[in-house]
């Protein structure tokens, strides 16, 4: 995608990630990136008038951030097909593995894909930056990298420098959903988000809610013997 992305606040990083792309795709993988992505793609030109993208006009529009191996993304799509949703991930090997969900080998090019599921391939703040302002009813942030080096401290999503972006593209009443299992994380997003006047906390957790789908990162940090936190931060 070429097309110019929109400034970012001032103090937030030019990126949030490391590499994007793990081993070596494979045939398949390749020809999922190649072949179906685009059909399923939101273009940085649709980012201003997200849900035309979708033919849902009246729908509400949840975006993931981060969305791993879109166990997560998929589970909502599968559960929520009234709502419009924009799965966003960087990493090839993610992208891949939600791809691979959605269509059988040798259907790349022709079989169908969830009419209401988008894909931003893109950081997902730019994003943010082109929506128009209240744009979305819910944002998700599951097992983010927690970055725990604090040179690093900057990369992370839940950011003072990021939640204005957050919150005006958050409708009143919205919904920021948070999970991560780590420990430095956990005690940053306490952090930051108690000086977040847009926000008011309505739910912490250490026992995934009703409603939220597992995701594989969860499932390791249960088997490793971490536990994960839950929040649901409301847009004032």
């Amino acid at each position: 995608m070429t097309a110019t992305r929109p400034p970012l606040a001032e103090g937030i990083p030019d990126r949030l990630y490391g590499r994007r792309r793990g081993h070596p795709l494979r045939p398949r993988q390749e020809r999922l990136l190649n072949a179906t992505l685009p059909r399923v793609r939101l273009m940085a030109d649709e980012a201003s008038d997200p849900l035309a993208a979708f033919a849902m006009p009246n729908a509400s529009l949840w975006l993931e951030v981060g969305f791993g191996g879109g166990e997560h993304a998929l589970a909502q799509v599968s559960a929520n097909p009234d709502v419009a949703h924009i799965a966003s991930e960087v990493f090839e090997n993610g992208l891949c593995s939600l791809l691979a969900r959605l269509v059988p080998e040798g259907g790349e090019e022709t079989a169908p894909l969830p009419p209401n599921l988008r894909l931003w391939p893109q950081d997902a703040r730019h994003l943010l930056a082109a929506m128009p302002a209240g744009a979305l009813d819910r944002l998700f942030l599951l097992f983010p990298d927690p970055w725990p080096k604090a040179r690093h401290a900057k990369r992370r999503f839940v950011h003072p420098a990021l939640l204005p972006s957050v919150a005006r593209a958050l409708k009143p009443g919205g919904e920021w959903r948070i999970a991560s299992d780590d420990p430095t994380y956990q005690a940053w997003v306490e952090e930051v988000m108690a000086g977040a006047e847009a926000f008011e906390r309505v739910l912490h957790l250490t026992v995934r809610p009703e409603g939220w789908p597992g995701t594989r990162y969860e499932a390791k940090a249960l088997r490793e013997g971490r536990t994960p936190h839950y929040w649901v931060f409301r847009r004032r």
